[in-house]
């Protein structure tokens, strides 16, 4: 397994072991001393019952694969949530920025936001961590073109999305079949 990385931003495929990497890093860094700690901030909100399931279903199996790691709950403010649970010894997790990005975009309640200023906010707190931070979002630029203005404006979004939150990382790991390609590497 590589070494932590003060920041690594970890992007891929749906079911490519994104959050598989995520956990395995903190568990790797939890079983490296009894003090350190691990945060999963978790983006994703439960609006129905597949969605119930699929969360359920995650907390089992993070619960099982890293037993140490405490979870909150931060689908819109996760700027603040970043900057509140950093700390030099926990290492903070955030799955995923996609949902993130689709609770600021696409709210099942009220308007949707303009994402820049959220995304700068984030950018800032990745750079202001004051322990190691671990961000698990989708790549979903690679298929075919969508169809309606919606669509692609949100794929838009989150190519943008992604662009910053790789700048502002140390490491950036393209997540394939399980696979990691290491696509940045701070020297």
């Amino acid at each position: 397994m590589a070494e932590i990385a003060r920041s690594e931003f970890i992007l891929g495929g749906q079911r490519s072991g994104k959050s598989r990497r995520a956990e395995l890093l903190a568990r790797q860094w939890l079983d490296a001393s009894p003090q350190h700690r691990a945060v999963m901030v978790a983006t994703g909100q439960a609006w129905d019952e597949e969605m119930r399931d699929r969360i359920a279903r995650h907390q089992r199996d993070r619960a099982e694969r890293v037993p140490g790691m405490a979870t909150v709950e931060e689908p819109l403010m996760l700027a603040a949530a970043l900057s509140e649970h950093s700390a030099p010894h926990t290492l903070v997790v955030v799955d995923c920025l996609t949902l993130w990005l689709t609770n600021l975009l696409m709210p099942a309640e009220g308007a949707a936001a303009d994402a820049t200023g959220p995304t700068q906010d984030l950018c800032r707190a990745i750079a202001a961590a004051r322990g190691p931070v671990v961000l698990v979002g989708n790549e979903i630029g690679l298929g075919v073109i969508p169809m309606g203005r919606e669509t692609r404006a949100f794929v838009d979004a989150l190519g943008g999305l992604n662009q910053a939150v790789a700048a502002a990382c140390d490491r950036v790991t393209l997540m394939a079949a399980g696979l990691p390609l290491t696509l940045k590497e701070a020297t």
